[in-house]
């Protein structure tokens, strides 16, 4: 598994053990995992620098080194520690000792031992996670006017955003937006299967589009929610095909300004390289675990196929009917105040299309149908994020 992100690897070694053998088994070890690292050795000066830091601890008998490297390690890095073995020379016992005593110094740990396969694809999640903790860092997301009125429970603690993520929250006045878009010129999208009803909409729904970009680029964003509704007396459109094209450009575009929401779709895509599909559920069956999501736009990039159609609940503007391949997915969200989450897995099961709903309709089946009742129950908010493929493992370890 070859790897671009920086991994590190330090090395503990007992002054006790043949130097030219634990070298020789080093090199056999290392090179069986198929992962490109920089060999740091025994020097920690680099401790921390790094997107994830490995202490391979290559011998028994080097937990006294540990405990004397604690103090300079902890000065450099706050990340928890990672003790890599092969489980030979006595390792692995040293390695549950050293973690042992961490656990009494209530720092964070964890042994990485196992097979080749397993390893490698343990420091392939943590090199993953830990890039993605660094992206979020310093990332400056936009709520351009207030949440929507319904979205009563759909705010965020800024404080505690920027202090566990590093993600600083910028709000927008609408009006701003609503300039924006009056100064932009309209012209006809290079859109193809454009319904003839439908084309009339289309410059005004680019002018959004290009008017969100000029709004991106002005405040440095790399992502934002929009209170959407406020377009439809606006400007008589919808924000519909502007949030599906920035989603699938990389840019965060959530709907009708849920905060909680944007963050899920922020974590989503630093860890999965999608934003997500931002959807309600429309329907709940819990003794099947088949649920149905919604929503008048997706990103592009996540559908094989996509149609335009108006609006679902104004039939005005641009709406977009999204099909999205069906296989296995994650429903994700995080509250506000980072207090809670939900993450569940499933399959997508079949895309439909009826017409009292809004536009874009999943039918998602749950791994576990006894998750219905978090939905039921204890919800966070009423917005979702739906994200192609199984990665409860990523989400979970970015906590």
């Amino acid at each position: 598994m070859r790897n671009m992100m920086s991994i590190a690897i330090f090395t503990l070694t007992s002054e006790l053990h043949d130097k030219e053998a634990v070298n020789a088994a080093t090199q056999q070890f290392l090179d069986s995992l198929d992962i490109n690292f920089e060999m740091a050795g025994a020097d920690l000066t680099t401790y921390g620098n790094h997107a994830l830091d490995l202490l391979y601890v290559r011998t028994g008998g080097t937990e006294g080194i540990f405990k004397r490297q604690l103090p300079q390690m902890l000065k450099q890095s706050d990340k928890p520690f990672y003790l890599l073995t092969s489980g030979k020379s006595n390792s692995l016992a040293a390695s549950m000792e050293i973690l042992s005593f961490l656990r009494q110094q209530g720092l964070k740990g964890e042994i990485i031992h196992g097979n080749a396969s397993y390893i490698s694809q343990r420091i392939h999640q943590l090199a993953v996670v830990a890039e993605a903790r660094k992206q979020l860092q310093g990332c400056r997301l936009g709520i351009i006017g207030e949440p929507s009125d319904w979205l009563i429970s759909s705010h965020a603690d800024k404080a505690v955003v920027r202090q566990r993520l590093g993600i600083e929250l910028v709000n927008i006045p609408m009006k701003e937006l609503i300039e924006e878009i009056a100064i932009t010129p309209q012209r006809m999208p290079e859109e193809k299967n454009v319904p003839e009803a439908l084309r009339p909409a289309m410059p005004v729904a680019d002018a959004i589009y290009q008017a969100l970009k000029v709004i991106v680029a002005r405040y440095s964003l790399q992502g934002f929610t929009l209170r959407c509704f406020d377009l439809l007396t606006a400007v008589h459109n919808t924000g519909c095909l502007a949030l599906a094209k920035l989603n699938a450009e990389g840019i965060i575009a959530g709907c009708e300004g849920d905060v909680p929401a944007m963050l899920s779709m922020k974590i989503a895509h630093v860890l999965t390289g999608f934003t997500g599909f931002q959807a309600n559920p429309a329907s709940i069956n819990p003794s099947t675990g088949e649920m149905l999501f919604a929503h008048c736009t997706i990103p592009l990039n996540m559908v094989e196929r996509y149609e335009f159609d108006s609006h679902f609940e104004s039939g005005i503007g641009v709406g977009i009917r999204g099909y999205m391949k069906e296989g296995p997915v994650t429903i994700f969200k995080v509250a506000g105040d980072l207090s809670r989450r939900f993450i569940e897995e499933g399959e997508l099961i079949r895309n439909q299309a009826q017409p009292d709903l809004c536009r874009t309709q999943q039918v998602i089946l749950l791994s576990d149908k006894q998750k219905t009742a978090y939905f039921l129950n204890n919800p966070i908010g009423n917005h979702h994020i739906i994200i192609p493929g199984h990665h409860r493992q990523l989400l979970e370890e970015i906590f």
